[in-house]
């Protein structure tokens, strides 16, 4: 995934690519000044558009490109929580984007086997703890039969500022070990950085603008439970971008 330049300035020429929306060729023959005169929310920033103007501009950009990725940046603002910890969520897509994640799961027996059937990349019980506490394993996801919790719950000061403790409440606490896999493995990972900013992707040049919009809107209901959950109640969302690989980082308006 490319990186965010926010500093970056976006193109004032006018873009003039065949970009293919709806089976029809979009001739997005206009200035970044005509792009940028959509009344803008407050707090806006300058230059910012509309999600559906500044994919456009994107595809554009991205023509010959159809591969490449399309992202967002959410920046949150860290000072309105108490105790901040970093982002770390998944959601169900609408259209899925490939993800390769390691699934470690502390179980013993059948249940071990299940998990390795279905699966999960690291799998152990009593010894595995021990080797978790020690640093000996990266993970993605985390999960635990209900059997081995008591002894995994040692490890919640170091799992649970990363966001895999193992718990009841996100079903990871379970016996059914293949489904919970399966529903991990199909779950996109949304994550932030240290300074509170998400990087994610939510489609590519090429896919249709209904599903990389879904995928944004899906992503942004995320980020408002999560806001909810972190007991903030406003200004947590600052700035949205969406960038492309090769394209320019664009704000965006009425992104909350």
């Amino acid at each position: 995934m490319s990186s965010i330049l926010i500093s970056r300035a976006i193109p004032r020429k006018a873009v003039a690519s065949a970009v293919v929306a709806g089976g029809s060729a979009y001739i997005a023959q206009t200035s970044y000044r005509q792009y940028a005169t959509a009344k803008k929310a407050p707090h806006s920033l300058p230059g910012a558009m509309t999600f559906t103007d500044a994919l456009n501009v994107l595809k554009a950009k991205e023509v010959s490109k159809p591969n490449h990725l399309i992202e967002v940046h959410i920046q949150t603002n860290t000072k309105a929580e108490k105790h901040s910890q970093p982002i770390r969520t998944s959601v169900l897509l609408q259209k899925a984007i490939k993800q390769d994640s390691v699934i470690l799961v502390f179980a013993e027996g059948a249940f071990a086997e299940q998990a390795r059937a279905a699966g999960a990349t690291i799998v152990g019980g009593p010894e595995l703890v021990k080797e978790v506490e020690d640093g000996k394993h990266k993970f993605d996801k985390c999960i635990s039969t209900p059997g081995m919790y008591p002894s995994v719950t040692k490890l919640a000061r170091i799992l649970g500022p990363k966001g895999l403790m193992p718990t009841t409440k996100k079903g990871t606490v379970t016996e059914d070990i293949a489904g919970v896999i399966k529903a991990q493995t199909a779950a996109f990972d949304v994550r932030g950085d240290k300074t509170g900013v998400v990087h994610t992707i939510i489609g590519k040049v090429d896919w249709d603008q209904n599903d990389i919009e879904a995928n944004y809107q899906i992503i942004m209901d995320q980020m408002k439970v999560l806001a909810q959950e972190r007991f903030v109640k406003k200004d947590w969302i600052k700035n949205v971008y969406i960038s492309s690989t090769q394209g320019p980082g664009i704000p965006l308006i009425n992104n909350i």
